[in-house]
């Protein structure tokens, strides 16, 4: 493809020569010769550090954001926002032929892409899928790298989605994707905002910084669909510039609300209402934060055109999602879920949600990440101890930090926690401790890995997968109890 389509709406310092470009890249590594090499500045390397070796290594031209005496390089004001819009040119714009849909927030996300993306197949429409657990083609499933993708791998996923028939896509937004303008050269239908609690603070600093990088989303959207129960979902209600359609579990001034909630271990109940119309609704996840998912994902699909009673239908047949609120399959006589909760917001809500409805005791086994906010340690702990009956604290990516300390960061969390709490930093070691634990009629909740197949270690990435984990040790401990008895 020429330079000229490739740099096509991107405003440049000159005049482009006539080149052919065969591949565009910002990684270094991936220089090839006739490729285009976007310079982009990231915390510990800039790009442009590398542009000379990049023309050395073949790369026809070097897009930058300031003159490096190199004879192939284009001048642009932000080589972020160039990237994703290169990529898009580069690719077709295939991300036009279809109908985006962000989610963007710092809890649900994923549980409303995959409702949603069921209430679309449920409606007959082929649905791409692009988040933290995987990315789908319809029924083809492909690993995630990032919650949302680097732009040049997410425009070929847009253009096999294409390739594959798909008419929407549902994907999640994430704050660091919208900072570092991974979305240019995209538009969506449809923008969901679900809540903002603490996180991400080691990277955007202040709640205000990351509150501004979600809105980023809505300035890309023709409609935003806002929770009207979150303060910053009302904040940008009076923000925003796009249409808005609101949801609710308690605001009747909401376009959409749920009513008569009720939740059990097996799922929750409610009506959806609106507009002079009304739906029941049962499906497979519990506690008002589900339903609060379940309405975010109904409002996007009422924005997106589809009638309230097609809507409900395709909740109410919908599965429950992989690590959220997940019953694990034990046979014990006591419930183990998992759940991705990592926040002291999500944890409070799930917390909140079981302890509804929890006929015994509470277990809670929970850990904080290594190399992310340290203050949200504490607040972790404070989250668990206000529901719990008996805690198990333990490691949960530790990265390259000391498990111990990290704990240590939590453990005046607990201060007023008057119930029994262990600390094991090896996970593994808590995951059997819990489980020996439980007894008849508790629910045991292991927080903060939920999907995920790893554990990352200060000497690597481990294979750690909780639903085999559990299963591994009750197989092992039932066969200790054969033998000693």
């Amino acid at each position: 493809m020429k330079l000229q389509q490739i740099m096509q709406d991107i405003r440049c310092a000159e005049t482009l020569p006539d080149l052919e470009i065969t591949r565009v890249t910002a990684d270094s590594r991936q220089v090839t010769p006739g490729c285009l090499f976007l310079c982009l500045k990231g915390m510990r390397f800039d790009g442009h550090s590398a542009a000379a070796q990049a023309v050395k290594d073949g790369a026809a031209a070097v897009v930058c954001e300031r003159d490096l005496g190199l004879p192939c390089q284009v001048l642009v004001e932000d080589t972020r926002k160039a990237y994703g819009r290169v990529c898009s040119n580069f690719y077709g714009r295939p991300s036009e032929k279809l109908k985006l849909i962000g989610i963007t927030g710092t809890n649900g996300k994923t549980t409303i892409t995959y409702l949603l993306k069921h209430i679309l197949e449920s409606a007959g429409t082929k649905v791409g899928l692009i988040g933290t657990i995987r990315n789908e083609i319809g029924g083809l499933e492909l690993p995630a790298k990032n919650t949302t993708p680097d732009p040049a791998e997410l425009h070929v996923l847009f253009m096999r989605m294409l390739q594959a028939g798909c008419e929407y896509v549902v994907m999640e937004t994430s704050s660091h994707a919208l900072e570092q303008g991974r979305l240019e050269g995209c538009h969506f239908a449809v923008g969901v905002f679900t809540n903002l609690t603490r996180d991400h603070l080691d990277y955007h600093g202040t709640m205000e910084n990351y509150y501004l990088a979600k809105k980023k989303l809505f300035d890309l959207c023709d409609t935003a669909v806002l929770n009207l129960d979150d303060a910053y979902g009302r904040r940008l209600a009076k923000e925003v510039s796009c249409r808005v359609l609101t949801f609710s579990t308690r605001d009747d001034a909401a376009d959409f609300t749920a009513k008569n909630i009720s939740c059990s271990a097996q799922g929750s109940r409610f009506a959806l209402v609106g507009h002079c119309a009304i739906s029941r609704v049962q499906f497979p996840m519990p506690g008002e934060f589900a339903v609060s998912n379940a309405m975010a994902a109904a409002t996007a699909a009422l924005g997106l055109g589809l009638g309230l009673e097609e809507t409900a239908r395709g909740l109410r047949d919908c599965p429950g999602v992989m690590g959220r609120t997940e019953v694990l399959p034990t046979g014990t006589d006591y419930t183990v879920i998992r759940d991705y909760a990592h926040t002291p917001d999500g944890l409070e809500k799930i917390l909140s949600a079981v302890r509804g409805f929890c006929a015994g005791r509470l277990v809670v086994l929970f850990g904080c990440p290594g190399n992310r906010d340290p203050g949200k340690r504490p607040q972790m702990a404070a989250a668990v101890a206000k529901y719990a009956d008996y805690i198990v604290i333990t490691s949960d990516n530790p990265r390259d930090e000391d498990p111990e300390k990290i704990i240590d960061d939590a453990m005046p969390g607990l201060a007023g926690f008057t119930g029994p709490c262990e600390r094991i930093s090896d996970r593994y070691s808590a995951i059997s401790r819990a489980l020996d634990i439980a007894r008849a009629g508790d629910i045991l909740i292991l927080a903060g890995k939920g999907h995920e197949d790893y554990q990352v270690l200060g000497y690597g990435t481990i294979h750690f997968d909780e639903r085999e984990v559990v299963l591994q040790l009750l197989e092992e401990k039932k066969k200790d109890r054969g033998l000693s008895e």
